[in-house]
């Protein structure tokens, strides 16, 4: 559980939310980032609630509570007139970690088998997601995450280190934005949450697309026999997984920037401005999961080309080498009716009962067959394919 206090430029850590269910604990200018893990959320959720009712004078919905709870459900997002609930899939912290929650020590995605089963690029493996869920107030973001904790505490650690009096020691937040270091508010600090989780999406591209660069070569290479058939398959469907989860997101933070727009025009120039800034977070959020659906979309279309042209290769090696061979017995057929016809038992045949018989027979298959395959190179029957 981290429970951090952000006042204006000023951040603070607490360790119980007991301080915190007393009114007027935080300052009217600050607001508050309650991040907690499932179960922790599960057994705080009394607290939780009462801090809610504190400080925003309303309290979850049980549906939404529901929500925060499932370690299943897709990115999407809902609202009401006090709050907004956004649901988000992370990946997993680590490649190829079993995912808990299921009871048996082996995690799933969506009925998927578990990730230690799997076969394919290492990569792939790491397409195991859990959902963090954001319920975003006025003056308090909760955030819900899966049991590690990952993005959580490397954001936590980054924002206490922005809010620290010398402020040295700690790279701003987000070196694009041109606010302050610190978050302007819980919508703010939700979606540069949501900003490192997409980060990683990112990250993926470049391993990716060594990886099936690498089968793409063995693929079209002529002279590989590919067999890794299983893991190919299992690649396009963890890249069609991925496309959808990404989908699920887009559609998520589309939805948000939606409400965004629907909402009445702020009166003062510091609102509008703090706006403004929610906007193009927002917007930049979005464009980074088009980017990753785009790359994996590419990925897709790429390994179905490469699969194509795989067969396509093998295909004109096939019939390169039934060419070699319909001209290799094109040209024994003659000498093959040669052999025939002097090997009838017959008494009186030309040639037989001569000396140098055997020789002039020779002499004229080799002057056929040297004949016919000069004929077949001409025609490119026999050419060398580079």
């Amino acid at each position: 559980m981290r429970i951090i206090e952000i006042n204006r430029s000023q951040v603070s850590e607490h360790q119980t939310l007991a301080p915190l269910t007393v009114p007027g604990a935080c300052g009217a200018q600050g607001y508050l980032w309650i991040s907690l893990t499932r179960e922790e959320f599960r057994a705080s959720l009394p607290e939780v609630q009462q801090i809610l009712q504190s400080l925003c004078l309303t309290q979850l919905v049980d549906l939404h509570v529901a929500d925060l709870l499932n370690d299943q459900l897709p990115s999407h997002f809902d609202y009401t007139s006090k709050y907004d609930v956004l649901v988000f899939r992370r990946l997993s912290s680590g490649p190829g970690q079993t995912a808990p929650g299921n009871g048996n020590g082996k995690g799933t995605v969506g009925g998927e088998p578990p990730l230690a089963g799997r076969r394919g690029p290492p990569v792939l493996r790491r397409v195991d997601t859990r959902p963090v869920g954001f319920a975003v107030f006025d003056r308090v973001l909760l955030s819900v995450h899966p049991e590690d904790g990952a993005v959580r505490d490397a954001f936590a650690a980054r924002l206490l280190a922005a809010g620290s009096p010398d402020g040295l020691g700690a790279p701003a937040l987000d070196v694009r934005a041109t606010s302050a270091r610190v978050p302007t508010g819980t919508a703010d600090l939700m979606l540069r949450v949501i900003n490192q989780i997409v980060d990683g999406y990112l990250d993926m591209r470049r391993e990716l697309t060594r990886q099936l660069d690498h089968w793409q070569t063995e693929l079209i290479d002529p002279r590989s026999r590919f067999t890794n058939w299983g893991a190919l398959m299992e690649t396009r469907q963890s890249l069609h997984h991925l496309d959808e989860i990404c989908e699920d997101q887009r559609a998520a933070i589309q939805d948000w920037i939606d409400l965004l727009e629907t909402l009445p025009s702020p009166k003062g120039e510091a609102e509008q401005r703090e706006r403004e800034l929610i906007m193009v977070r927002s917007r930049d959020v979005l464009e980074h999961i088009e980017r990753v659906v785009h790359h994996v979309r590419r990925l897709e279309q790429n390994a179905e080309t490469a699969v194509q042209m795989h067969f396509s290769v093998q295909g004109h090696r096939a019939n390169d080498i039934m060419r070699v061979l319909t001209v290799l017995t094109a040209i024994f057929l003659p000498l093959n009716l040669i052999a025939g016809i002097f090997g009838m038992n017959f008494e009186f045949i030309p040639l037989v009962h001569k000396a140098d018989g055997f020789w002039i027979a020779m002499g004229a298959m080799l002057t056929i067959a040297v004949l016919l395959v000069v004929i077949f190179w001409r025609k490119r029957y026999l050419a060398r394919t580079r």
